[in-house]
């Protein structure tokens, strides 16, 4: 089956990140496909390098570049929710006259398409968070 996630939950305000990435991991290991992540609204914040947790708690952003590189995941952020946050790749702190970029390793940016297109190539999309 080929799985599409959709997270809409910061990394340590909900579960709904840690869900996420306990399915995603569960169902890669199960021999599923998982078509794309995309992260929206407070989601976004799951894919900024400036997230630095205390060393006795998880680091999801890692976490979830870690797996994206281990079995070669799409994961996506929303270009207007991140935006909104603060979150921005080279291309778009160039484009907006911002000094640096916080996007982490193994997300990319992009727009709603991504979700529209996740959602028709995958036989479930799995939501997680409001």
């Amino acid at each position: 089956m080929k799985f599409g996630i959709l997270v809409n939950e910061g990394p340590y305000q909900h579960q709904a990140a840690d869900t996420a990435l306990n399915f995603t991991k569960a169902a890669l290991q199960k021999g599923h496909e998982i078509e794309r992540v995309f992260f929206y609204h407070d989601g976004v914040n799951n894919g900024t390098r400036l997230t630095t947790p205390p060393q006795d708690d998880r680091n999801i952003v890692k976490l979830w570049g870690e797996l994206a590189k281990e079995h070669d995941l799409d994961l996506v952020v929303c270009v207007a929710a991140a935006q909104r946050r603060g979150i921005v790749d080279q291309d778009e702190a160039k484009r907006h006259g911002k000094n640096a970029d916080n996007i982490a390793d193994g997300f990319r940016i992009s727009g709603l398409g991504q979700l529209i297109e996740m959602g028709i190539k995958s036989d479930r999309l799995m939501v997680f968070g409001d």
